[in-house]
């Protein structure tokens, strides 16, 4: 079994939203922002390959986006760079056979779309992959709050629905791929349903947790985002896992930390939080 950490397009989002109440003076040291106060990116995936599948952890942002939507999210590279990514791994989007997605915000999601041309409507790019997500997750999709309608894609729901190949998945539920074993933290502090998607074999352990923790700075139990609903419940959810991760040893693996795609977690008992460690640019296990 192989395990990578894979580039989808880079994006732009406002520093201040990316880190809640968190001054700006603490959080440009950790990512300096743009003239326009946005701050760079990643969104990452991770590529699992085992003796029979190909999955995806995550689609990222893709190239969806028509070219006033990508200037306003700072989207740079108009071509897919996710299938560029498995592209440079051999694989064609036709081979994915898995797709889990975290939750459909459609930076983690709209890599499941073909790239904007005008004039077309976008289709699913990868026409043999079981996708899932949970059941809250797509219930908040097709039904979104009006504090966070725009954070979907409603074209993208659409043609998930009727793909046939959506399943939705509870928190109890395991998936099984050849020696992966697939477990599921669910999360209710960012957004309803979202999925921390646990990954074990042998004796390691990599835990993809998505907006929960998206990237280093957030490793700090105090830093949340504009973005979540419930930021006092996401530092409960998030001390847990990382609670976890740390008297395990396992590996965190990061969706939008713009140079790190993993790292190893300690506890910090002298300020009451946790650090980030042995962080890694890129992921091969």
């Amino acid at each position: 079994m192989k395990l990578y950490s894979v580039a989808s397009n880079i994006y732009k989002l406002d520093g201040g939203a990316m880190f809640g109440n968190a001054p700006k003076a603490l959080w440009q040291k950790w990512i300096p922002a743009d003239n326009q106060n946005r701050i760079r990116l990643a969104t990452r995936t991770l590529l699992v390959v085992t003796g029979k599948h190909a999955i995806l952890v995550d689609s990222g942002i893709g190239a969806y986006m028509e070219p006033k939507f990508r200037e306003r999210f700072g989207v740079d590279e108009p071509e897919h760079m996710l299938v560029k990514s498995l592209e440079q791994r051999g694989l064609a989007p036709g081979d994915i056979t898995d797709i889990i997605l975290s939750h459909l915000h459609f930076d983690h999601a709209g890599g499941l779309l073909s790239a904007w041309q005008e004039g077309k409507e976008p289709r699913l790019l990868f026409p043999k992959a079981n996708i899932y997500v949970s059941e809250a997750g797509w219930a908040r999709a097709t039904q979104p709050n009006s504090r966070d309608r725009a954070s979907f894609i409603p074209a993208l729901n659409k043609l998930l629905d009727q793909g046939g190949h959506l399943t939705l998945l509870k928190q109890d539920n395991v998936l099984f791929f050849d020696d992966l074993t697939v477990q599921f933290l669910l999360s209710e502090g960012h957004t309803p349903g979202l999925l921390c998607i646990d990954l074990r074999w042998e004796d390691e352990r990599v835990v993809f947790a998505s907006d929960l923790i998206p990237g280093r700075a957030w490793v700090h139990l105090p830093i949340t985002m504009g973005y979540d609903r419930f930021p006092e419940l996401l530092i409960e959810e998030k001390q847990a896992l990382l609670q976890s991760l740390a008297g395990d040893g396992g590996w965190l693996a990061y969706v939008h930390d713009p140079e790190m795609a993993i790292s190893r977690v300690q506890v910090d008992a002298e300020h009451n939080t946790f650090i980030p460690v042995d962080p890694l640019p890129a992921l091969e296990m």
